[in-house]
């Protein structure tokens, strides 16, 4: 995929994608055919729409390796994860009160669970992290051990927005079956990012954000493994089976299958780019010794590098970069505009001299040594001017 324009270089996929161009040039067609309807119609034409729909709904399955009818359309993963959380809490026992959950998850489950906190009394425990960004299991397996009878859940991400680094999911849902416990884990960044098969993964939900792979921006999807447990969220009629109301962002569902179908086909090309960024940083490093890139030792998402200089700050090397037409974010774009030490940095230890200057690149699986090289140009200049200003 070329993302580079008028040598522009987008740097940002973490937090959201262009459109592929293979959804451009689906859209393009798309639109000319000028079908559209209510998927929901009895017509002629809404049947078509629904069609699509089922052809959609069949190419993903088969990519992430689950059946058609545990997909559930949404508008993203935001919605997911609420209903999947609403779906587990909402109807658990009053007995089981304590969730367990990690400190370097998206912003999404804490503000959810604080919601949980005060309007439902229940109470989080964190679970430990290394020093690479990695759930501590045997700190997992002690808390559930603790709180046995009290556990409601188990919330760790598959892997990290701002480090890239892989939890390990699996292994955790393993864990979570031996002790009879519910699990989720948010699967955002991974899907469309790198190798995951639902039904190999334990896992009992998946969610999938279309912004984050190319696809068009509002929709989304989660994976069930048992659709009939869920509570809508969003009440209407026979939509999803009953589980989603509201007419369907059809044309959004459709991209979906094509940025999925376009990784599945291009997920060779993983390895040339986790190349490319260990070359990218191991020459950052040769050239600026006090440079440190996060969570280095863990294995992480192929493109996405989070890189620090103590007593540098990251605001004002990202706007160094802008200025070479080069876009990266600060650690999460959630919290782009929040000028201190994300908590999930925190709770690796980092402290704010180290935290307060990073810059995080994520690169798509199209793009490579082209573009670490510019990256890698621009980045030793914005070091080199700002050390000479540092105090």
């Amino acid at each position: 995929m070329n993302v580079k324009n008028n040598n522009m270089i987008y740097a940002d996929f973490n937090g959201s994608s262009p459109l592929i161009p293979s959804v451009k040039e689906y859209l393009h067609k798309r639109l000319e055919s000028e079908l559209f309807s209510n998927p929901n119609a009895i017509h002629s034409l809404g049947q078509k729409i629904t069609k699509g729909m089922t052809k959609s709904r069949e190419i993903i399955a088969d990519i992430v390796n689950c059946y058609p009818d545990q997909i559930i359309f949404n508008s993203g993963s935001s919605e997911g994860i609420s209903q999947i959380l609403h779906t587990i809490l909402d109807n658990m026992s009053t007995k089981k009160n304590v969730i367990i959950t990690s400190p370097i998850e998206h912003s999404i489950i804490p503000n959810a669970l604080s919601y949980y906190e005060s309007k439902k009394g229940f109470i989080t425990k964190n679970v430990g992290i290394d020093e690479n960004g990695k759930v501590d299991i045997e700190d997992l397996i002690k808390l559930l051990t603790k709180h046995h009878d009290q556990v409601a859940m188990v919330i760790v991400m598959a892997a990290n927005n701002e480090t890239g680094v892989f939890q390990p999911y699996s292994h955790i849902a393993e864990i979570c079956k031996e002790f009879n416990v519910e699990y989720f884990s948010d699967t955002t960044q991974l899907i469309g990012k790198a190798e995951f098969d639902f039904e190999k993964s334990g896992l009992q939900y998946a969610v999938c954000s279309g912004h984050k792979i190319g696809s068009l921006s509002g929709t989304g999807f989660t994976i069930a493994r048992n659709p009939s447990i869920l509570t809508p969220l969003v009440f209407g009629s026979s939509q999803e089976r009953g589980l989603r109301g509201g007419t369907q962002h059809y044309l959004g569902i459709e991209t979906l299958a094509v940025a999925l179908n376009s990784f599945n086909q291009s997920k060779h090309l993983l390895e040339n780019l986790k190349k490319a960024k260990l070359k990218f940083e191991y020459d950052l490093k040769n050239s600026f010794p006090e440079v440190v890139i996060v969570g280095e030792k863990a294995d992480r998402l192929s493109g996405t590098s989070l890189i620090g200089y103590p007593g540098l700050h990251g605001q004002a090397i990202q706007i160094e970069l802008e200025s070479c037409n080069i876009f990266v974010t600060t650690s999460s774009a959630c919290t782009d505009n929040q000028p201190e030490t994300s908590k999930v940095l925190k709770a690796m230890g980092i402290k704010d001299e180290l935290g307060r200057g990073v810059i995080r690149i994520s690169l798509n699986y199209s793009q490579g040594q082209e573009e670490y090289n510019a990256i890698t140009e621009s980045l030793k200049s914005a070091y080199n001017k700002f050390n000479k200003i540092k105090i």
